[in-house]
């Protein structure tokens, strides 16, 4: 389409003073619609009546003053088409004022698209957001250490928890520095077949001097930014270390009860399976280098206020307060913990009791008749509306379920819940066996 083409009005008006149509002139496209018809009608009158008031004062400001306006309104035709048309008007003093209109269904048409367009980008970015939570789920659970290496100049793109760790690898950084010279060579051999074939098979290697020997997978990704090495190291064997007739590391990982290891800034430095456990994690990687008020942000009750009584009375005892797991799940928990030092200590030892089979058993044992004065000792007044609550939670799902017959999707169609919801609520209280 030229632009003379494009710039050409599509309907032309001619009206006098009271706005009364006197002169229709149109384009090809409206050529067929009879619109001698409108010849002393009044303009008003063909165009939709939901008119906003802006436009209409602006019609009568043009017949009433001659003042020149732009607007758009939906243009009525005698065959009952409907047009969206902007119309720009000019006086012709006593002999009254010209209307000049443009179809603007094409332009709506191509606004509708741009809105389905924008609503699909939107709804492909909420997607890639969900595909990178996963993946960034999957990276830092994984008990392998993973990193993504440049394939150009194999600097360290990213790493996981676990690579970050136990083998120092940063972004930017070149991937193994302290590798030595015949490690290295072999490294540099290695990645070139995995250039040329997309994998190969998995290699020995020692990260540095000190190090034991791990085995290193890797496969060549196609990147958006160009392509990547993507390197998974696994541990084969520790570095030679004096034996001793026990391991208390070994004693802490089989704790029934969780047990982490934080510094002065909160962050998780090593942690065991029950912690990981009441965290809702899958791996020690996932756990480590993260803030402990992640899981542990009660107000009043945070990793925070824990530290700084550790700090405050060198110790601390059967404190009170609830983990938040990384699905939702809320555990109430006891907090015994002690720093590495008497003074000034660098790191904080936390043994952490789950407590939500105490508060299952005392609601059994008490037939659910409430709490007594005695249940708010020692504990924070967040612990004690929590545990308020729960009292009040766990008597209307006993209620719901004996209205539904015991019918658990009935009942939690009752309570506003979906059914894995009330599953994990009649677990939390010991109704699950009822």
């Amino acid at each position: 389409m030229n632009e003379n083409a494009y710039t050409r009005p599509d309907l032309t008006l001619t009206l006098d003073e009271d706005g009364v149509i006197q002169k229709v002139v149109t384009s090809e496209t409206l050529a067929r619609e009879p619109l001698d018809q409108w010849r002393g009608r009044r303009w008003g009158e063909t165009i939709d009546p939901d008119i906003d008031s802006v436009t209409l004062k602006k019609i009568e400001d043009v017949r009433l003053r001659g003042d020149p306006s732009c607007f758009e309104v939906r243009q009525r035709f005698p065959s009952g088409l409907e047009l969206p048309m902007e119309y720009t008007t000019f006086s012709l003093g006593k002999a009254g004022f010209i209307a000049i209109g443009r179809n603007l269904e094409a332009i709506s048409e191509l606004r509708t698209r741009l809105e389905l367009a924008q609503q699909a980008r939107e709804r492909d970015y909420w997607k890639m957001r969900e595909i990178e939570t996963r993946y960034r789920t999957l990276f830092d659970a994984t008990t392998e250490a993973v990193a993504l290496v440049n394939v150009s100049d194999l600097t360290v793109i990213e790493a996981n928890h676990r690579a970050a760790n136990y083998l120092y690898l940063s972004p930017g950084a070149l991937f193994l520095p302290q590798l030595s010279d015949r490690d290295r060579r072999a490294l540099e051999e290695y990645f070139d077949k995995v250039r040329e074939q997309g994998r190969a098979p998995g290699m020995v290697i020692q990260p540095a001097p000190a190090d034991g020997l791990w085995s290193l997978r890797a496969s060549l990704m196609n990147a958006e930014s160009g392509p990547v090495f993507i390197c998974q190291l696994m541990q084969m064997r520790e570095a030679a270390a004096p034996r001793k007739g026990f391991s208390t590391a070994s004693f802490i990982e089989r704790l029934p009860e969780g047990f982490v290891v934080i510094d002065r800034e909160g962050l998780v430095r090593a942690a065991n399976g029950a912690f990981l456990e009441l965290v809702q994690l899958g791996a020690e990687t996932a756990a480590t280098q993260r803030k402990l008020t992640r899981w542990l942000s009660s107000p009043g009750a945070d990793a925070n206020v824990v530290i700084s009584l550790i700090l405050k009375h060198g110790d601390l005892r059967r404190f009170q307060t609830w983990i938040e797991g990384e699905l939702g799940q809320s555990t109430p928990v006891e907090i015994t913990a002690v720093g590495d030092e008497p003074e000034e200590p660098k790191y904080f030892g936390l043994l952490i009791r789950d407590l939500s089979h105490m508060s299952r058993s005392r609601g059994r044992e008490t037939g659910d008749q409430g709490m007594s004065i005695e249940d708010f000792d020692n504990r924070t007044l967040e612990a004690i509306v929590r545990m308020s609550t729960e009292v009040i939670e766990r008597k209307a799902i006993v209620r719901a379920l004996e209205l539904c017959d015991s019918n658990r999707t009935a009942a939690a169609r009752h309570l506003g819940l979906s059914r894995q919801s009330l599953h994990a609520k009649l677990k939390k209280y010991g109704l699950d066996q009822k």
